[in-house]
């Protein structure tokens, strides 16, 4: 993930946005961190973001190294 992060204000309808924190808690992820988590699997859905590498193939590379 990339250490450059924007802030951006977003306007969101009152029953969404209590939708996502319901969504949040029962995930332990903050409401930031739920919205993140969501578009970026949308992106990924729609092709228009590549999928991160799983953890274990980073570790393994960085042992390499």
């Amino acid at each position: 993930m990339a250490a450059d992060k924007k802030a951006y204000p977003l306007r969101i309808g009152a029953d969404v946005l209590d939708a996502v924190q319901r969504w949040a808690d029962d995930e332990l992820r903050s409401v930031n961190a739920q919205i993140e988590y969501v578009l970026r699997d949308a992106l990924r859905k729609a092709g228009r973001m590549k999928a991160a590498e799983p953890a274990q193939a980073k570790s393994k590379d960085a042992r390499s190294r």
